[in-house]
């Protein structure tokens, strides 16, 4: 069933639907009306079912088709070979990393699991409770986070959700099994103390612009190695998150992946340029050009684009900014956190001087405000503690 809804934005009105795809994923397009708030709330509204009526009447169309292609797929078959099978037909339906994610988990967790433990299982005969042992041994016997059993059962979930829409499963066992309660996030991070540290310790090193940019501006690795010159707009002073490099294991083979597209909508974003990184490009870009004249047919001219390069032009990889950041912190003496804690870091410090959530939220490019709070209740937390500090300033000293 397709739900929707009118949202209120900017004046207008907007069309939001929520339901579950072909393919068991939630998804919830919205678009706009075009119409304005006041005096179109019923005109609003019929757009509404028009569009909600046909998204319901293509969406039938696509589960049948669905349908009809797994037509071919024996009644009786295995749990593990349907999540194979399940898994190429998905290939084309999801990022290639997001793609490269299923595999590893399908492949090397839940496939070997129900291989040993319930070997020949046919998909009609999987129970619910043979989904929940598996999630306990997880827990229990491979001591992994109830975070990562919570993403596998999102993956078997899916997957059972396509089996039961094209008909090969009456119901999905998944739907009728107690996940584990999520584990609250808390990221490490440095105080301005440890940034300082930080900052005079890295200097000279290839990772030292990867570092400021993670830290001050908050990008994630993925952005960080992403940022292009054409990203720079040294006139208007603006910098634009819109590329990015990440790497996913693809065939048992770890691979570079581009893209001109942020991990969301509202990671594409434009942050003022500051003017310690301003001249801090502009020296990176003389250094890369008395480089490349130094290393003459030796420099690497592929990655001419972008700005986080080696001394021979040869693109710094994520890998390597993994690797080697934890290698410079055990150097210096200073506290082991991963790079993606400079983010945290970088919000830390923003609220710290009074920037609010919702700030924050748009500065680091997450999609809504409830994902900010949540990574940075303890930020929250603080400011409590500072509430209750104000509060004891007028009680009596003894109660």
């Amino acid at each position: 069933m397709v739900a929707g809804h009118l949202r209120e934005r900017n004046g207008i009105y907007h069309m939001v639907l929520s339901y579950m795809d072909e393919t068991g994923k939630r998804v919830t397009p919205y678009k706009s009306t075009g119409l304005p708030v006041k005096g179109n709330k019923r005109r609003a509204e019929a757009m509404l079912d028009k569009w909600r009526s046909d998204t319901e009447i293509d969406l039938e169309k696509r589960i049948q088709e669905c349908a009809r292609n797994y037509s071919s797929v024996p009644q009786d078959i295995q749990f593990t070979e349907f999540m194979l099978d399940w898994l190429a037909m998905m290939k084309n339906n999801v990022e290639i990393t997001t793609h490269a994610s299923y595999s590893l988990t399908i492949k090397n967790q839940i496939n070997p699991y129900f291989d040993k433990h319930y070997p020949h299982l046919k998909l009609r005969d999987l129970t619910p409770l043979q989904i929940q042992e598996y999630y306990s041994w997880e827990l229990n016997e491979q001591g992994v986070s109830a975070n990562t059993v919570i993403h596998r059962h999102a993956n078997i979930r899916k997957a059972l959700q396509y089996a039961y829409k094209t008909g090969l499963i009456d119901s999905n066992p998944a739907d009728r099994i107690e996940r584990p309660r999520k584990d609250v996030f808390v990221g490490s991070f440095y105080n301005e103390a440890e940034l300082k540290q930080l900052f005079e310790a890295i200097k000279g090193d290839p990772l030292e612009l990867p570092v400021l940019l993670a830290a001050y501006y908050g990008l994630r690795r993925s952005e960080v190695l992403g940022l292009k010159w054409d990203a720079v707009d040294f006139e208007k002073k603006t910098v634009t998150i819109r590329h990015v490099v990440t790497e996913a294991e693809i065939d048992s083979k770890l691979t570079i992946i581009e893209k001109d597209r942020t991990k969301t909508k509202s990671s594409h974003r434009v942050l003022p340029l500051v003017k310690p990184f301003e001249d801090a490009l502009l020296r990176l870009k003389e250094k890369q050009n008395d480089n490349r004249k130094l290393c003459g047919n030796s420099y690497s001219t592929n990655y001419l684009d972008y700005i986080n390069v080696n001394a021979i032009g040869e693109r710094l990889k994520p890998g390597y900014l993994t690797a080697h950041f934890p290698l410079i912190l055990e150097r210096n003496g200073l506290r082991r956190i991963r790079f993606h804690d400079l983010r945290h870091s970088c919000a830390s410090l923003l609220y710290s001087n009074g920037v609010s959530m919702k700030e924050i939220q748009e500065w680091l490019g997450h999609s809504n405000i409830s994902t900010t709070a949540n990574i940075y209740t303890h930020l929250e937390y603080n400011s409590k503690i500072a509430s209750a500090n104000a509060i004891l300033s007028v009680c009596p000293a003894e109660m």
